[in-house]
This record gives C-alpha cells, sequence and structure tokens, in this order.
C-alpha cells in the first residue's frame, strides 16, 4: 500500500505564508509591502523618489542590531507595492504611512523620511497627528514647499520639474542613470563615489511604475507642507547636506528648523542629498540617528 505523503493543510498553510512578502492593505485596495527588522521601540523609514525601501538598508540593520525594530515599506507606485493609478499624492501616502502604522499597531515610534519620503513623514503628522509618534527624523526632506511661488521666492522654478518630467517621458532608464550623478554628488571633483553605487540607484529606480514615478514629480515639488510642518509637537532632528543638489538646503532643511516647533538641524557639510548610501556620510548619519533615538 502507497504511504500518504501528502503534507498536513496546517503546516503547508505555514509554509506558504512565510513564502509570500509581508504587504498589508490600505484603505483603497493598494498593496503595500514592507519589511520588518529586529524588535524594540519601531523606527518606520519612508524613502525618496524614486527608489524603495531597499535604499534605507543600512540604517534598517544598523537600528535593528542596536535594539530598536525596524520597519521601511515601498511607497505605492515603488518597488514591491502594487502600482494603482490613482492616489500618487502626497495625502494619499501619508495615508498609507498610516494604515501601515496602525495595522501592526505601532506605538512610540520614531518616524523617518528621506526626501519624499520626509514630506511623507510631515503631510501623516498633519493629516493623522502624533498620538503614535514619539520622534521625527527629516534628511534632506522636501517640506516645506520645493517650487518656486510668490510666497516662496527662494524654491525651484517649476520648468525644473517639467524638465524632470521630459526626461521620464523620453528615456527613463538615462534619466535615471544620469540622476544618480548628482544624487550622489559623483559629478563634484574628487568625488569618491563608486558606479556599482550609481548602478544600484538605477536598478531601484527601474522599479518605479510609470505613472506612479511621473505623478510623484508633481506630489514631492508642488505640495506645500508649511502648516503640516506648524503641527509638529515632537523633537525632530533635520539633517542635510551643504551640496544637496536636488533639495536645496536653504529652502528645504533650514527653513523646516525655523517653523517646527522643537528642531535640531544638523548641517554636513559637503554631503550630497544620497548621503545615507555614500561611504563618506553614511556612519556620521548612522550615529546620530542613534543618537536621536536614545535621547
Amino acid at each position: 500500500m502507497r504511504s500518504d505523503r501528502r503534507v498536513p493543510e496546517a503546516v503547508a498553510a505555514g509554509n506558504r505564508r512565510e513564502n509570500l512578502m509581508a504587504t498589508i492593505t490600505t484603505r483603497d485596495g493598494t498593496s503595500i509591502y514592507y519589511k520588518d527588522w529586529g524588535t524594540g521601540q519601531p523606527v518606520v523609514f519612508s524613502h525618496g523618489w524614486p527608489l524603495n525601501a531597499d535604499a534605507w538598508d543600512d540604517q534598517l540593520f544598523f537600528v535593528s542590531s542596536h535594539g530598536y525594530r525596524a520597519i521601511a515599506h515601498d511607497r505605492r507606485g515603488h518597488g514591491r507595492s502594487s502600482q494603482p493609478w490613482d492616489g500618487n499624492d502626497m495625502d494619499t501616502y501619508a495615508d498609507d504611512l498610516a494604515d501601515l502604522i496602525e495595522t501592526l499597531d505601532l506605538h512610540d515610534a520614531v518616524l523617518v523620511g528621506h526626501s519624499t519620503g520626509g514630506g511623507e513623514v510631515a503631510r501623516y503628522i498633519g493629516r493623522h497627528g502624533t498620538s503614535r509618534v514619539a520622534k521625527a527624523v527629516l534628511v534632506a526632506a522636501v517640506p516645506p514647499l520645493m517650487l518656486k511661488t510668490e510666497a516662496n521666492p527662494g524654491g525651484t522654478p517649476i520648468e525644473a520639474f517639467d524638465a524632470i518630467r521630459e526626461g521620464l517621458l523620453k528615456d527613463r532608464s538615462k534619466f535615471y542613470q544620469d540622476l544618480s550623478a548628482p544624487f550622489y554628488g559623483a559629478n563634484r571633483p574628487g568625488a569618491d563615489i563608486s558606479q556599482a553605487l550609481r548602478d544600484w540607484f538605477w536598478v531601484l529606480s527601474m522599479q518605479v511604475g510609470f505613472k506612479g514615478a511621473y505623478d510623484c514629480v508633481k506630489a514631492f515639488s508642488e505640495t506645500d507642507m508649511t502648516e503640516d510642518l506648524k503641527k509638529i509637537d515632537v523633537p525632530v532632528l533635520i539633517v542635510q547636506g551643504d551640496d544637496d543638489q536636488i533639495v536645496p538646503l536653504d529652502d528645504s532643511g533650514r527653513l523646516s528648523a525655523q517653523i517646527i516647533k522643537d528642531a535640531t538641524l544638523k548641517i554636513y557639510p559637503g554631503a550630497p542629498h544620497g548621503l545615507a548610501n555614500t561611504t563618506a556620510y553614511q556612519d556620521t548619519l548612522n550615529n546620530d540617528l542613534l543618537a536621536f533615538l536614545r535621547t
């Protein structure tokens, strides 16, 4: 008689769960991928455009190795999250972050946002408050407003963002390759930026959905988060390089530090926009982040 070698249904189901990516489903049915490392006080990371949660891996590994629970998600349209046609705007990004925080039932969380992710953090607090938040960190972040307007004369002209959209439509693969140079400061004399890092940037960038990437340009450039910053009532660490070629320091980090009630601004001399992944500044950022978490 042949023995029954079927795997018990409970074991099979358990194995299927282990092989599935960790995701949540947002209020509008979008699937959001996230990674969740370590245990302890939660530190939730929001990435910049056009990357995904992997851009934070160095910091995720660092803080989780020092007794914290490190969580990072792929923004809708980016990476391993689904690519809805609608909802690629700062309000929905913030609501997606809220869904993640509430689904995981996080409390006393520290929110960390880079570039567009910093806008996501600010808008989350503006829309959802700080009942689950202990602190926040803005790294080379887009708030309060990138776009040049009458009320924001130091901002970047709309033509610069139109050029980004044109680059995406014309040849987004080449556009992302070219963008990696100013992103990491590889175009500066004597810069020690590996081609491997620039290639990695391109790989992550090519994973973002076309519609999500295109719409996000408007989200990160035209969303005014001044009122969101005014609502932040927890300590905030603002970190930015003074050679940020993507989000100019004087119209972002410096202004945010003036608006937020309890903000500490740390300026890294010579640091580029993507300072979290560059060998010259990565350790400094990690140590400053850890010190702020422990304060």
